[in-house]
């Protein structure tokens, strides 16, 4: 699904949950794909994050109208 986000430029939102246990909803960017890790542009933060995959507890890859929400 990440591959696909990067090749068509759509967002994904996923659920995410730090090393320390925080869970949070993201809209992201995904910017590159680095093994097992996303690096992308995060709305929450403003910032290019990187996401580790085993942490993205679900993910749904958004359409152009909810894009920008």
């Amino acid at each position: 699904m990440f591959a696909k986000s990067l090749e068509q430029n759509r967002m994904v939102e996923i659920i995410y949950m730090s090393e320390s246990g925080v869970i949070t909803q993201r809209k992201i960017q995904v910017l590159s794909i680095e093994g097992d890790r996303i690096r992308a542009f995060c709305c929450l933060r403003q910032l290019k994050r990187t996401f580790k995959v085993s942490n993205i507890l679900s993910a749904q890859l958004l359409t152009n109208k909810q894009r920008l929400g």
